[in-house]
């Protein structure tokens, strides 16, 4: 990652304990999005002068949420993490992750990764939140930073975006709600067992991880 300011790596002489834990920890990039039972449309082959058409059950206000993690580190393997939350439909209930959610995705990066952890979203108002604020300030395991804002292209989770919803969602009648999430999971492990897909995200940013 380029500069300091976003956690860099390799330790430097002076530095406390938790200053050299951040610099050999895994630097992740976050970010969240929403899938509906309205595929999204993509090119695709048809007979000439024949429009291909897909037809779905209709227009659902139920959703999929998906916030993901891309981890990097030099002499390591990319990696992807993510959690789904689905909308239950009711018309007081959340449709978006709170900030449990996030500590709850955070955590779990932890225990996978098997140490700190240098984490850089964006300035989105749940990111902020008091209470997530408080709790991974109390985190030594955990430094946080913050994108500049309105920088999507900023950040290499919008590429795994584009990826799932080309490859794996494009063009598809949904049967069921279960039926869009499995169509989700099947393409984020697809993402996940091929890091050079990962990678190749954090390339399209214009960004790059190098030891400090």
């Amino acid at each position: 990652m380029p500069s300091n300011r976003h956690g860099g790596f390799g330790e430097r002489s002076g530095e406390t304990d938790r200053e050299q834990s951040r610099h050999r920890a895994p630097g992740l990039l976050s970010d969240e999005a929403g899938f509906s039972m309205t595929p999204p449309q993509a090119r695709t082959w048809s007979q000439r002068g024949r429009t291909p058409v897909v037809r779905v059950r209709g227009r659902s206000r139920r959703r999929v949420s998906i916030a993901a993690l891309t981890c990097y580190k030099p002499g390591h393997r990319s990696r992807l993490i993510y959690r789904p939350r689905r909308d239950d439909g009711r018309r007081d209930g959340r449709k978006s992750f709170s900030w449990r959610d996030y500590r709850d995705l955070l955590i779990a990066a932890h225990q996978q990764l098997g140490g700190p952890i240098v984490l850089i979203w964006d300035n989105l108002n749940v990111h902020k939140a008091a209470d997530l604020r408080e709790w991974a300030e109390a985190r030594d395991w955990l430094t946080i930073y913050y994108l500049p804002p309105y920088a999507p292209d900023l950040n290499p989770v919008e590429g795994i975006w584009s990826l799932l919803r080309r490859g794996w969602l494009s063009n598809v009648a949904f049967s069921t709600p279960e039926h869009l999430v499995q169509r989700i999971r099947r393409g984020l492990r697809h993402i996940q067992y091929r890091s050079h897909l990962i990678d190749g995200c954090l390339a399209e940013t214009g960004l790059a991880v190098r030891p400090a």
